[in-house]
């Protein structure tokens, strides 16, 4: 278990640094002073490498959870405020790792695959939210609309360019969010 993590944690360091496509197995081994060979046993390749630093830190978070939970206030606002946490927590602990997989899916079919994937599973929670607060959608949001606002306040990219590019603390894009998603689905 300690050698995955290491392996993990070298490969995470060099997907960030020099890029995905430009990062080998190799480099990785060398990175985390694990033989190339162990590293092929213990995953396979790059692309279940980053499948297992994203797993292993979408399972620290507990997103599911946090979406039910989300979902079971009773006030609409504060199920959009808590939706605007769990985005927050996600960035704070994995935007690399999101950047990572955007670059990667360009060229590994496999990893494409994922973000797909992992695209639909996030349409299909945020659909659920704005299902459970559809009779307190603004006039003139259907459910449709509603889906396609959430999606769009949640892009990765709106982050980088809120925290990373502009500065903005984590704090002030989850206040931001929140509001914004409030202030767009609700009257």
């Amino acid at each position: 278990m300690a050698t995955k993590a290491q392996i993990a944690s070298a490969a995470r360091a060099l997907f960030a640094g020099q890029g995905y496509v430009a990062t080998t197995i190799a480099a990785i081994a060398e990175s985390a002073d694990i033989p190339a060979p162990t590293i092929y046993s213990a995953f396979g390749g790059k692309a279940a490498i980053l499948r297992a630093i994203a797993w292993g830190i979408a399972d620290t978070l507990d997103i599911d959870r946090a979406h039910e939970e989300a979902l079971a206030e009773p006030d609409p606002r504060d199920g959009l405020r808590r939706a605007a946490n769990i985005q927050r927590r996600q960035f704070e602990q994995m935007y690399d790792v999101i950047d990572i997989y955007q670059e990667a899916a360009r060229t590994d079919p496999d990893i494409a695959r994922d973000m797909r994937t992992i695209a639909a599973n996030r349409e299909r929670a945020f659909r659920r939210h704005v299902e459970a607060i559809a009779a307190h959608l603004a006039p003139g949001v259907s459910t449709d609309d509603g889906v396609a606002i959430y999606l769009t306040l949640v892009l990765p990219e709106v982050y980088r360019t809120l925290v990373i590019e502009r500065g903005w603390t984590a704090g002030r894009y989850e206040n931001w969010l929140a509001d914004a998603l409030i202030t767009q689905l609700l009257p």
